[in-house]
């Protein structure tokens, strides 16, 4: 999966901002200033997206590119290798789940700006 691609398709979802907190080699995804993607730019290049507990589990064993989330909290968070096979279908799924997972856990006054 190339890393535009990513960046692309996530800038695309409602409310998404795009900004480096952390260093310039990690672009972050942010929904209503909650951060849903991380993107490595530099090789090895991964992303970091927030998962339910049971479903990143599952991730993680059927995929050898899924592993528990870098610097992240292992609960909730994997780590995918964008060199590895997984199909570009899974990633924009699981970046779908990422998004709408940090959606339905906003007050309800940022979802009602962001349904706006």
């Amino acid at each position: 999966m190339n890393i535009e691609k990513i960046r692309i398709y996530c800038l695309k979802k409602k409310g998404v901002t795009e900004s480096f907190p952390f260093n310039e080699t990690t672009l972050v995804f942010k929904v209503m200033n909650k951060m849903f993607c991380l993107l490595n730019l530099t090789p090895p290049h991964t992303v970091n997206l927030k998962c339910e507990p049971e479903y990143a589990i599952e991730l993680r064993e059927k995929f050898d590119e899924v592993t528990s989330g870098y610097h992240m909290n292992k609960k909730y968070w994997n780590t995918i290798d964008l060199n590895g096979r997984v199909p570009d279908k899974e990633i924009y799924s699981w970046i779908d789940h990422s998004y709408e997972l940090v959606v339905s856990g906003l007050p309800k006054k940022d979802k009602a700006i962001l349904d706006a």
